[in-house]
């Protein structure tokens, strides 16, 4: 970057400019070490101009013809797909995930985007003639009011077309908080907005921390909260937003366990894991960080994903080849070798081991290599913990019904996948596993974007899930008429 580095900018009310807090953190390259960026805090005053101008912009948003508020979606649309690698190369550059893993989050962001673009049908009320003698009545959908979304740093252009794209085809103006682990994104997204020339003050994008979305959160324009990230996080913007009246959804963490039965394919079943446990890092809340292995699926699973976790190349996301990239910070680092020596100590069998590992040409950057452990106790900090990094802990059950008490035994749920080729067993494990988010004979069971992204117990806090049908719901509010003319 010619020793220059760039900081990132705020968009308000349809023009660019500085955050102005005093508060500032660096961005990293997590393959390299290096700084690519820095983030300024957004202060009180950046907050208050960026809600003053949504709060400005709701009025004539809301009276657009939703038909017409679902062609700016289209034409976003266009420009991801035209924008598709630019986006995952600064998704690789910022986060560290592999090229193909970004462009697969880009894809889903677009997919949200056109599911986005069918919102006027969604919007149709109900209506009901004579419910009594000359008098009929109807419900109708309005606009919640100004939202807001505090995205993560995982997906850091997917999770906010969670959101984004469903508010203001409801009619509502947005503002993003990205996160400030990788706001580039974020900044390149809007670049994309800007270029589409929304009325000012529909769409926004503030940088900055906890006290930057403690104090969104906390403005009296702000109706409705979206939120990804860690559960004590979760729970805490759940109760900060509800408390003041706000709608809230807020997805939290996850430990999530996929399920092997005898009857299934072991070298397939392993392959599937692989990617689910390992896949972005381990750094996703449906990431399948935990293998109960029933019966005599046990030992030859153990060695068909070791072989696998040995294996998988490790390296600079932008390498073609590169199977498993960094994680985001050296303290990742750093927490996630702290969680594996601790399943060592609690007695687990180290198969494989990431730590320590180190990327020829890259020796600042920061990985972890794929780890598996075995013999993980269902009591032990492992398994009770979501790690967030490319380790996966296997468990062992004698019975399906005794790895259905693992699972919900747990205080999250997220996902739980089960691998079979028996109808029966499949059906009793989506019956009785008590997540959001069922997989059978899949090792991510990602809800597309028709339907909502369930979560259960501690890993959601609300009512309304995103995308899918949750979304119409969660940003409008109903109104019911009675009319009479005599």
């Amino acid at each position: 970057m010619n020793g220059q580095i760039a900081e990132v900018r705020n968009y308000v009310g349809g023009k660019w400019c500085a955050p102005t807090g005093e508060q500032a953190t660096e961005v990293w390259d997590p393959a390299t070490g290096e700084v690519i960026a820095k983030v300024r805090f957004s202060s009180r005053s950046d907050i208050d101009t960026a809600l003053e101008a949504a709060s400005a912009a709701l009025p004539g948003w809301r009276r657009t013809p939703a038909n017409d508020r679902a062609q700016w979606l289209y034409k976003l649309k266009g420009l991801l797909e035209q924008r598709t690698e630019d986006l995952a190369r600064c998704i690789t550059e910022e986060h560290g995930k592999v090229l193909s893993e970004a462009r697969g989050e880009v894809r889903r962001a677009i997919d949200n985007v056109e599911m986005a673009c069918g919102t006027p049908a969604n919007l149709q009320g109900r209506f009901a003639e004579d419910i009594a003698c000359g008098v009929d009545e109807m419900l109708i959908r309005q606009p919640v009011g100004v939202c807001l979304a505090i995205a993560p740093f995982n997906f850091p252009i997917m999770i906010p077309c969670w959101f984004l794209p469903y508010a203001v085809a409801c009619g509502n103006p947005f503002v993003l908080k990205a996160s400030e682990r990788t706001p580039r994104t974020a900044e390149l997204l809007f670049e994309l907005l800007d270029a589409l020339d929304f009325p000012p003050g529909v769409v926004s994008l503030v940088h900055g921390g906890v006290a930057t979305s403690e104090l969104l959160i906390d403005h009296p324009d702000v109706r409705a909260v979206s939120f990804v990230g860690s559960t004590p996080a979760a729970r805490s913007v759940y109760a900060r937003a509800a408390a003041a009246g706000k709608r809230v959804q807020a997805q939290g963490g996850a430990k999530n366990s996929l399920v092997i039965l005898p009857d299934a394919s072991i070298d397939a079943v392993a392959t599937i894991a692989a990617e689910s446990a390992f896949g972005n890092a381990g750094q996703r809340c449906l990431a399948g960080g935990s293998m109960i292995a029933v019966g005599s699926a046990g030992d030859p699973f153990a060695e068909a994903i070791s072989r696998l976790a040995r294996s998988r190349t490790l390296g600079n996301g932008m390498v073609d080849g590169v199977e498993l990239g960094p994680v985001i910070t050296a303290d990742s680092v750093q927490r996630v070798e702290n969680l594996i020596d601790q399943g060592g100590s609690d007695g687990a069998d180290v198969l494989v081991d990431g730590r320590g590992v180190s990327v020829q040409g890259h020796e600042k950057g920061f990985f972890v290599g794929a780890t598996v452990l075995d013999h993980v106790a269902p009591e032990s900090t492992l398994a009770e913990t979501e790690v967030f990094g490319p380790v996966l802990g296997i468990m062992r059950a004698v019975d399906l019904d005794e790895a259905l008490s693992l699972i919900n035994s747990g205080r999250y749920g997220n996902m739980a996948c089960l691998f079979t080729t028996s109808g029966r067993s499949a059906r009793q494990f989506r019956y009785e596993a008590e997540v959001g988010n069922v997989g059978v004979n899949v090792g991510v069971a990602q809800p597309m974007s028709s339907f909502p992204f369930s979560g259960w117990g501690d890993s959601f806090f609300g009512d309304l899930h995103a995308h899918g049908h949750h979304a119409v719901e969660f940003f409008t509010q109903t109104k019911v008429v009675v009319e009479r003319w005599p």
